[in-house]
């Protein structure tokens, strides 16, 4: 585990780096907004792609700036060389991803297996390729191990491309992508830079995956949506998916303020209920769920972590109280825990299925939301990008 670090890098505009866990990345040319923060008036967006979304994925049509992406020349995790002419005719998701990483480029591996749910049988059109930024782990075993860790090995669109350490430094360079290297730990910084590239082989958009990409449900739909619409008007079509959920203009959407909610304590007499001033990370869970209990251990080390930064609530839903209290004893929760016993806050917050975390900024306001578990490093990686540092 290499220490976590905030450095800038003077590229264009300043950024703000994180280096936690295993890797970390590196926002590009300026800060990202925040999840909820809404776009400006002359926003860019492409056909079925809300101002919203666009504003999420910091999307930017290249117009009459389209050109001809770089080439190269790599391998995929299958041990197949591919190069742009491979996906000739196909719209391609194209972006820069580290084969040791634990944290930011998992969540991006989760965005790219929803947007192929979403996608259906469009995902035959669409490519998603990834390059290795990591040089010291540059071997097809390495990006084979990863994408068959992260929930894509399945994904026949997906292709995760390395070489030598000098090819894959030459293509970043092509392509802008800044890639900082740090020998004494064998750990790399990278841009997060998405390409859209349209099966013409031209660079037609540009987004970012950065913290916004844990709202999986939206980001994917975004991304999923764009790339179909760059394919010829014969193929494009609205694509499916519960992306109206997270960006809904209702009460608790990417956003929106929520209404306070005041629940009984799962232990003892009293209540839970957030309060302002800091980030809150609501955990909506239960213990017959087999993935929130595995989870449990991941948020009691990040509660701990963040204490006095960030708060974290655990909301058990539709529960026997009885087995929560020892499953949470077991696990060893010291974070708030919350009865909801009828599910109407989970409902309130149109949880679609457990675990589900949503993330409230210090005024209340939903800047992630995020479907499924989160481990650690992915948590800590947000929590990082955007909570201010401790005062010493």
């Amino acid at each position: 585990m290499t220490p976590r670090r905030h450095r800038t890098w003077p590229l264009v505009a300043a950024a703000t780096v994180v280096l936690a866990g295993f890797a970390a990345v590196l926002v590009a040319a300026a800060q990202p907004s925040s999840p909820g923060s809404a776009a400006p008036a002359s926003a860019p967006t492409e056909p079925g792609i809300s101002t919203a979304a666009a504003s999420l994925l910091q999307l930017d049509p290249l117009g009459t700036a389209a050109s001809k992406a770089p080439d190269y020349t790599l391998t995929d995790q299958r041990g197949r060389t591919i190069t742009p002419s491979t996906f000739r005719g196909r719209s391609v998701v194209l972006t820069f991803n580290d084969d040791e990483c634990q944290d930011l480029c998992t969540l991006l591996a989760q965005d790219v297996a929803l947007a192929d749910r979403d996608l259906g049988p469009a995902a035959s059109r669409i490519a998603f390729v990834s390059i290795n930024a990591n040089p010291y782990h540059p071997a097809v075993s390495d990006v084979a191990s990863w994408t068959d860790s992260h929930g894509v090995g399945g994904d026949a669109n997906w292709y995760f491309g390395t070489g030598s350490p000098a090819t894959l430094a030459a293509v970043a360079r092509a392509y802008g992508v800044p890639i900082e290297l740090d020998a004494a730990h064998q750990s790399v910084v990278h841009g997060t830079e998405i390409f859209f590239i349209g099966p013409d082989g031209a660079e037609r958009a540009l987004g970012q995956f950065g913290t916004d990409s844990a709202s999986t449900a939206p980001f994917a739909h975004t991304m999923a949506q764009e790339a179909v619409d760059l394919l010829p008007a014969s193929q494009r079509r609205p694509v499916a998916g519960s992306a109206t959920v997270d960006l809904a203009t209702g009460d608790t959407g990417i956003g929106t303020r929520p209404k306070p909610f005041s629940l009984p304590a799962l232990t003892g007499s009293g209540r839970v209920t957030p309060t302002s001033g800091h980030y809150t990370v609501l955990n909506f869970w239960a213990s017959t769920c087999t993935a929130c209990v595995g989870e449990l251990a991941d948020l009691q080390k990040v509660s701990a972590e963040f204490a006095g930064r960030a708060d974290l609530i655990g909301i058990d839903v539709s529960d026997d109280a009885a087995a929560a209290r020892a499953t949470t004893r077991q696990a060893g929760t010291g974070y708030p825990l919350a009865v909801d016993a009828n599910g109407s806050v989970a409902g309130a917050y149109r949880i679609s299925g457990l675990p589900y975390t949503v993330i409230l900024d210090p005024t209340g306001q939903v800047v992630i939301r995020h479907p499924g578990a989160f481990t650690a490093e992915q948590l800590e990686y947000i929590l990082d990008s955007l909570v201010p540092p401790a005062t010493k």
